[in-house]
């Protein structure tokens, strides 16, 4: 039998360990004896065979070769612990790569081999293969998470009662919904439990709890008194998961679930219905439903009693086209197939001769709608009669009228006022705003000065109120400006929820701003509308004409300037314009168009900041951040053109512009032997979203795991979009690795994390920059750098601005930092100069 340590080396041994040695080469376990540095000087077959050398032997090499990487920091640790007499003889858990590079878990034990004197000679490790064993643990670990988060995210408390042992178990979910303390003792008896249910749900719960030894499955909804005194609605689902020897459930497992929330639900739209049921008896509508297909008609009290039909009598579309009046047939039915062909709906006008000879006139709205496959028609009616003779009264009166000349003079002063005033407001049009407009221009003796108001919250008010409480809003804000203007002064509704006042002679500031603040301060008092309290709000923008030679026109387009830079602040306050912002307008125009020239002249490059490890210093990675050398305002960062790519839609453009510099600088780099471990860049929401993304990266030249896109933590996967995710999907296929950025700022929630399955998140740099004076914000860095930990990510911090800073989140655990601390973001050929200098300065 050949023995893996070789006489020489055995002579070497103290005559104890050898004999050891002799001991262990008929041990099954993998056994090694190596000297303080961690060389092997024995290993037994067992050992050989673990680390994949059966053929050469594991003698002389130096064990810590066989520890995966990421593990190494925590083997040296425990290992210098036992050395320094910090710690006894252990057990822990390391993955080690054997010869043919398989990674796998192993249980490891190691001792320490004294001499006579008691001073550490040797090491004695042993080794198990535990792979199959800690992957299966893991598979379980993340199973039970997978199954915690589901029924947290769900809102689902879990109970388990258990009739042999008499115990129960609650889970922190059941007790948070019921107001309790996650550690809180709660009394789980079942005396206690009907104790805390509702009196009036009380009987009801005890039937249920004897019928769950009946059935298969029990969900009941029963109300239950939360710990704070009121009553919430549990609706609970139980099943039996054990039965004893004869047959009988002793164990139950359920969920409940707090389902208060649709109760009220529920009761506000049987509320609702009643009050339209009231509405209808009132106005005496009634409501039909047709079946298309089989021609059965459904009528309603209400309008049985308008047709004179019988109450009971059995219905059918016949029995409608019966009642019609002949000479209004042709055209009804045909509206009807109409509304059936392009499935929408009609009103119209219609006579019908009732069962007792009576003729009416009906109004009727029908709407088509499919019912789970069935067609159908369904609609109102109204009787007319008495409103279609008043109408045609009225209209026999207005011929009359229309004879007189001088009501004809009327009419047409109403009309050339009606054109020239809102309908809505009564206010002057937009039209006659720019009538007064040229007339004070032309009078050219006066100073004007105009106030452009335009309502916040009109749409969401609009939108959520409906159309009617908008026009009341619209006649509100007309009514309270007006209250605030002099007669000297002229309101005007321009469209939609903006109104224009003109000041002629008026050129004050302490004047017009008072005005200004008046006018939002009566806009911000509530408005109510059927009972409803609406808020609403203003912006205002003030523009003065301060030369003779500016048009009024271009007045208003300052005025609407000013209202922009009024309403980008937040609203509900005004904005005067001056040449300052008139300054503003005309650099964002400039700086717009500059932009589309410098995308077509290539006048973006990537500047390179490094990131730093925590704890080696080493720079394990790059971030590429766009920069825009403009050829006179020098070398821009994104500050000064953000706003604009995004307004004009080619933040994608510029991302792929660095994107595409940065992989050729890596492969350069790499062609040079400059060590660069990664890079990273960031990627917009467009960018992202666009088809064509996988397409241009394969196009690319570069190693999988050396390029990361960094994403804003905004962009939001919840939604489960499937141009995100098949995009993501394919960039991680391609070896491309995804950080979250500027982390603690936007709203990911976790399971937007455990989708996009990051390799690491940013902390802000907004978040970081405090914590040397602020005890919280260290703080809240601790619990990201431990959620991070948590969820198995690294963590980034950016904005290091000094050492001090660089010092204190490597004792908060942060992984990787990035800041002026290091190095500010520099060109590829400073950057160069800069990691010669790095890699030989003493950092430590």
């Amino acid at each position: 039998m050949t023995l893996t340590i070789s006489p020489e080396v055995r002579s070497d041994l103290d005559e104890d360990v050898a004999t050891l040695s002799r001991l262990l080469d008929q041990a099954p376990l993998p056994s090694y004896i190596l000297n303080l540095r961690g060389v092997v000087l024995y290993a037994n077959r067992p050992g050989d065979a673990l680390l994949g050398r059966g053929k050469t032997g594991c003698l002389g090499i130096c064990l810590e070769q066989a520890v995966y990487p990421p593990d190494l920091d925590e083997a040296r640790w425990l290992a210098e612990a036992l050395l320094e007499g910090r710690r006894p003889s252990y057990r822990a858990e390391h993955r080690l790569v054997d010869a043919d590079g398989r990674c796998f878990w192993a249980s490891i034990s190691l001792s320490l081999l004294s001499d006579c004197s008691g001073r550490p000679k040797y090491l004695w490790l042993q080794a198990a293969d535990i792979n199959e064993q800690k992957n299966a643990l893991l598979e379980l670990v993340d199973a039970e998470r997978r199954w915690n988060f589901a029924l947290e995210s769900a809102g689902q408390g879990v109970w388990e009662s258990d009739l042999e042992r008499g115990t129960v178990f609650y889970s922190p979910t059941w007790k948070r919904m019921r107001g309790y303390g996650e550690d809180e003792h709660v009394d789980s008896s079942r005396e206690a439990w009907i104790e805390r249910v509702h009196p009036l749900d009380r009987e009801r719960v005890r039937i249920h709890i004897l019928q769950a030894d009946q059935l298969p499955r029990n969900v009941f909804e029963y109300r239950e008194q939360h710990r704070n005194g009121h009553y919430i609605w549990i609706q609970s689902r139980g099943a039996p998961v054990e039965f004893n020897e004869q047959g009988r459930p002793v164990r139950f497992i359920g969920t409940d679930t707090d389902v208060t929330e649709l109760k009220r639900a529920e009761a506000r739209s049987n509320k609702l219905a009643k009050r339209l049921e009231l509405a209808l008896i009132v106005s005496q509508i009634g409501v039909f439903e047709a079946d298309i297909a089989s021609g059965q008609l459904i009528y309603d009290r209400r309008l049985r009693d308008i047709y004179g039909f019988d109450q009971h009598k059995l219905l059918s579309i016949t029995d409608f086209q019966a009642a019609i009046f002949p000479d209004d047939a042709e055209q009804i039915l045909s509206e009807n197939t109409e509304a059936i062909r392009r499935k929408g709906d009609f009103s119209s006008t219609f006579r019908i001769v009732r069962t007792d000879g009576e003729v009416r006139t009906l109004m009727s709205h029908v709407t088509y709608f499919d019912d789970d496959g069935v067609s159908k028609l369904v609609g109102t009616n109204w009787d007319i009669t008495d409103d279609v003779k008043l109408h045609e009264s009225l209209v026999t009166a207005k011929r009359l009228a229309e004879t007189r000349n001088a009501e004809l003079q009327i009419a047409k002063d109403q009309i050339e006022r009606q054109a020239l005033t809102d309908p809505l407001t009564e206010l002057p049009n937009r039209r006659f705003l720019e009538q007064i407009l040229g007339d004070l221009y032309r009078d050219k003796q006066l100073p004007t000065s105009i106030l452009h108001i335009d309502l916040d919250h009109f749409k969401e008010i609009n939108d959520s109120a409906g159309h009617l409480a908008g026009d009341a809003v619209l006649k509100h804000a007309a009514r309270t400006i007006s209250d605030q203007i002099t007669s000297a002064e002229f309101l005007a509704r321009s469209g939609g929820d903006e109104f224009v006042v003109v000041c002629p002679g008026a050129a004050d500031p302490t004047h017009l701003k008072r005005l200004a603040g008046n006018i939002l301060s009566s806009l911000a008092m509530p408005f109510y509308f059927s009972g409803r309290p609406l808020r609403l709000g203003a912006s205002i923008g003030i523009a003065t004409q301060t030369s003779a030679y500016r048009s009024l026109d271009q007045l208003l387009g300052d005025a609407d300037a000013a209202l922009y830079r009024a309403k980008a602040g937040g609203g509900g306050r005004h904005d005067y314009f001056t040449e300052d912002l008139r300054s503003e307008i005309e650099l964002a125009r400039r700086t717009a168009e500059e932009l589309l020239e410098a995308i077509e002249t290539n006048q973006f490059v990537p500047y390179y900041q490094p990131i730093v490890d925590a704890k080696t210093n080493q720079v394990v990675s790059l971030e590429a951040l766009a920069r825009w050398q403009h050829p006179s305002r020098g070398v821009l960062a994104p500050a000064h053109f953000m706003k604009f790519a995004e307004e004009r839609h080619v933040l994608s453009t510029i991302d792929g512009m660095i994107l595409e510099q940065a992989v050729a600088q890596m492969q350069e780099w790499r062609h040079r032997k400059i060590t660069i471990p990664s890079i990273s860049v960031n990627v917009s929401l467009n960018r992202l979203a666009d088809e064509q993304l996988v397409c241009s990266l394969q196009k690319l030249d570069f190693e999988p795991g050396t390029l990361n896109f960094e994403l804003l933590e905004s962009i939001f996967l919840d939604d489960e979009k499937d141009k995100f995710c098949t995009n993501i999907e394919a960039i991680r296929r391609m070896g491309i690795g995804i950080d979250i950025d500027d982390f603690g700022t936007g709203h990911a929630s976790f399971l937007s994390l455990f989708r996009l399955n990051p390799r690491r998140f940013k902390i802000d740099r907004q978040l970081v920059q405090p914590i040397i004076e602020s005890q919280e914000k260290r703080a809240v860095i601790k619990s990201i750098i431990g959620m991070g930990k948590t969820l198995g990510l690294n963590v980034v911090a950016e904005g290091v601005e000094t050492i001090e800073h660089a010092n204190l989140l490597r004792r908060l655990g942060c992984d990787y930092l990035q800041g002026y601390a290091f190095a500010r973001p520099m060109p590829a050929d400073e950057l160069e100069g800069w990691l010669r200098h790095w890699g030989h300065e003493d950092r430590n």
